[in-house]
């Protein structure tokens, strides 16, 4: 597969212009890496692949993407279907790519997540836990769980702010130097009808999973989603995709904003790092080299640290989330599930999570 070189001036100059690129103007899903600037073939590899690996009658493919070492696989959760049944989380074996589903007690709702090191863990080793964003229902709290996927067990680590139930949590990062979880809580529930009317406004906020202290770090948001740490560990990125209620409005939010990291446990200067031209960014993850990936609503979106766009994994339909392994990149978009091979960039998380890429 080639790279489709983007003609910014022609962008510039024809609103129409992605008409006349067979890539984009496409009647179904399909996979392309659209470069924006000469730097993306430099940042995704001048070899890289992509392609389609499943394609499912439900959707399958929606959050999360956490990687467990034991069983080699991705555990992704399924979207939201019905109150009838928890959400399911999908396991992808890196090994064939084979698909099994599996759920976890005392998780019913689950979105986001994080591999995780529980107080005390040894970090020279992959993370033996996994945690998720529980969004809740109207019996559920919504709730951050932590799950032992080898062994079927959870812990709940925590269930509201101070006594004041959260609205729907939906993602989590582990700070790798603290140990906290740092995580947003938005409306989703209750837009999806499974969740009652929110009490709680939009925040980001930081909880200590060694002493109980949860902490309110950022608001002002619509609808907080995604966040991710630099991979120097000095600035935040959240999402907001505010655009997406009840119905998508596009003259809401689906921008990231970045903050500053004080003392590993505030955040100051908060400012726009950048919009999304389609949909509203999700998901997000930095490269090694502070590059930072969102899903969007026509696949996945990468900036250069400045929040230049490069380029995008593009897929023709919306993208909640993804996921690095190495060499590789995962997308999903709900239904689908693609993957793009010989991979240049490195995740932030990849060594950590698989014990590889830790050269640097």
């Amino acid at each position: 597969m080639s790279f489709v070189n983007v003609d910014l001036l022609a962008l510039a100059r024809d609103a129409t212009y992605f008409t006349t690129l067979s890539a984009t103007n496409i009647t179904s899903p399909a996979i392309s890496l659209l470069s924006y600037s000469p730097e993306f073939q430099t940042v995704l590899g001048e070899n890289a692949t992509a392609r389609k690996i499943a394609d499912l009658p439900w959707e399958a493919f929606h959050e999360a993407g956490i990687y467990n070492k034991k069983d080699n696989s991705l555990y992704v959760t399924s979207n939201y279907q019905s109150l009838d049944d928890n959400i399911n989380i999908t396991v992808v074996s890196l090994d064939d790519y084979s698909i099994t589903s599996t759920q976890f007690p005392d998780l019913w709702e689950a979105n986001g997540g994080t591999s995780y090191y529980p107080p005390g863990a040894d970090q020279t080793q992959t993370p033996p836990q996994q945690v998720y964003c529980d969004e809740g229902d109207f019996e559920h709290y919504s709730q951050l769980v932590a799950v032992d996927p080898n062994a079927n067990t959870s812990t709940v680590l925590l269930t509201s702010f101070m006594g004041r139930n959260f609205s729907s949590v939906n993602d989590v990062r582990q700070h790798p130097v603290t140990g906290d979880l740092w995580f947003t809580d938005a409306d989703y529930g209750y837009f999806q009808d499974f969740r009652a009317q929110p009490s709680q406004p939009k925040q980001v906020y930081r909880f200590e999973p060694s002493t109980g202290v949860v902490q309110v770090v950022a608001d002002g948001f619509v609808e907080p989603n995604g966040l991710e740490f630099s991979p120097d560990l000095k600035t935040l990125y959240v999402t907001d995709t505010g655009a997406q209620k009840f119905t998508f409005n596009g003259t809401g939010p689906a921008t990231i904003y970045a903050f500053d990291i004080q003392c590993d446990k505030t955040l100051t200067n908060r400012r726009t790092f950048a919009f999304s031209d389609t949909g509203f960014p999700d998901g997000i993850h930095c490269d090694t080299e502070g590059n930072v990936w969102a899903s969007a609503g026509d696949g996945v979106h990468i900036w250069n640290p400045e929040g230049i766009l490069l380029g995008k994994i593009f897929v023709g339909e919306t993208s909640n989330n993804f996921a690095f392994a190495p060499g590789k990149v995962f997308v999903f978009s709900n239904s689908r599930l693609w993957v793009v091979e010989n991979v240049k960039a490195v995740g932030r998380e990849v060594c950590k999570d698989f014990g590889v890429g830790c050269e640097k």
